[in-house]
């Protein structure tokens, strides 16, 4: 296949690679028990890399001075070179493999090769580990997500078919929704109109203010992770608020934020999170080319508001504008812009919009019953975006098979304690789901942020 360009918006992500915050995303796939090594590959290589050429190219400068860069294809291709084994010390558990992690975030992909590679962690107590990193250019994290989920099947004994990639897809199904009529779509582009002037101030003139979350960061990094929560406990609380299950973990993150700038002897601020938001359609297959299509949009969590019946009321009125408002389409148009600029204006742009947050946060909602990798089940899956800029925190929230799993990467140098902040969210989200937490309700709506 002859080389073609990529599309502006994966163009910012190649371009804006750097030490300090690699563009890459990363992934784990916890399974109860060991991998069969070979029929992973013979998954991967028919599922994955026969399917989305991308996996067998990497991209190259334009040969037109300015153009857009371009995919080229690797001659000498090799899955091997992008399926490693790696063996965990004797008594290895869930520290060791995050501090495997943290050594490696810090790590360019090798830029001969297709930018992507998937390690098989082995010598965990609880079984294999897979630790998957994608770079973005080859899509956005949600695409990334399906494409993993690609992998899987329902059961263990499930033959090898290429064509499961072809209707595999990250979330839950939902209800279809019926198309609004002629005068709700002429009052939501009226409301739209109006509300376009606040979003483009907000997206131009906020600036996330000092905390002990800002500062400049390194290639060092780290992740953490708690323990599953179930996922029925969380609906519980958003039932009975008028809440969304978005809405809740929203709201034990601000209060988690509250809590660790207090630890630090600081005044708890607000602190802003981007948040993507999916534009591409979960009911069909992903294009062959992949790519990215999703929006960013910023949310200003309550993390200076002590109360957390209070905290859980703001983030859902706050979520509720967003929903409401052309955000999404507004930051998709500027990231399309910022693509077409050219490597330098470009890089100045992601960094000028990325100083509005202190991370970025994805809730991914997975399948609601357990899959099966290679005849192994799956325990559990957690998945970081990168970060940009001066950005310092990312939040993953991965719902699957009736728990919520919860993790953190964060800059090591901006972010020392890594675990302090986890154990806030810990202790912030026990607290909201105890018993004898309750909080009004409000009005909520169904859109779906990912």
């Amino acid at each position: 296949m002859a080389a073609f360009p990529l599309n502006p918006v994966d163009s910012i992500w190649w371009r804006t690679d750097r030490p300090e915050n690699l563009m890459v995303i990363e992934c784990l796939v916890r399974l109860e028990g060991d991998l069969d090594r070979e029929r992973l590959a013979r998954v991967l290589q028919e599922r994955v890399v026969d399917r989305f050429p991308v996996f067998r190219r990497r991209p190259a400068r334009s040969r037109v001075p300015g153009g857009l860069p371009r995919w080229t294809a690797i001659d000498d291709f090799r899955l091997d070179d992008h399926l490693v084994e790696v063996r965990l010390p004797a008594g290895a558990g869930d520290e060791e493999v995050q501090e495997h992690v943290g050594r490696h975030l810090g790590q360019p992909l090798d830029p001969g090769r297709s930018p992507w590679e998937v390690q098989v962690l082995e010598g965990h107590p609880d079984g294999t580990i897979l630790y998957a990193r994608l770079h973005h250019v080859l899509a956005d994290g949600i695409a990334l997500t399906r494409v993993l989920l690609s992998l899987t099947d329902a059961g263990p004994d499930a033959p090898v078919d290429p064509g499961a990639a072809a209707t595999a897809v990250a979330a839950a199904p939902r209800p279809r929704q019926s198309a609004p009529g002629r005068s709700a779509r002429a009052r939501a582009v009226a409301s739209a109109t109006v509300r376009t002037p606040a979003v483009l101030a907000k997206l131009l003139l906020s600036r996330t203010p000092p905390t002990r979350l800002t500062g400049q960061v390194t290639p060092g990094k780290a992740v953490v992770w708690c323990a599953p929560v179930p996922l029925d406990r969380v609906k519980d609380l958003a039932r009975s608020t008028g809440a969304t299950v978005n809405d809740v973990l929203a709201a034990a993150l601000a209060g988690a934020l509250h809590d660790y700038q207090a630890q630090h002897h600081g005044v708890p601020r607000d602190v802003t999170t981007m948040i993507p938001v999916n534009l591409r359609p979960l009911d069909k297959p992903l294009p062959r080319r992949l790519g990215n299509r999703f929006a960013l949009v910023l949310l200003r969590l309550p993390s200076a508001t002590p109360e957390a019946g209070v905290r859980l009321q703001e983030v859902q009125r706050r979520m509720g504008a967003i929903k409401k408002s052309p955000e999404p389409v507004l930051t998709f148009a500027l990231l399309h812009l910022i693509g077409l600029l050219g490597e330098t204006v470009g890089r100045g742009l992601v960094r000028f919009f990325a100083a509005k947050a202190v991370g970025v946060t994805t809730n991914v909602p997975g399948p609601p019953e357990h899959r099966y990798l290679a005849g192994t089940r799956i325990g559990g899956l957690l998945g970081w975006v990168p970060g940009s800029g001066e950005q310092a925190v990312g939040t993953c929230i991965f719902t699957y098979a009736g728990s919520v799993h919860v993790g953190f990467k964060t800059d090591t140098a901006v972010v020392p304690d890594p675990r302090r902040l986890l154990g806030c969210f810990e202790a912030e989200l026990a607290a909201m789901l105890a018993p004898a937490a309750s909080t009004a309700p409000s009005d909520a709506t169904a859109a779906v942020l990912v």
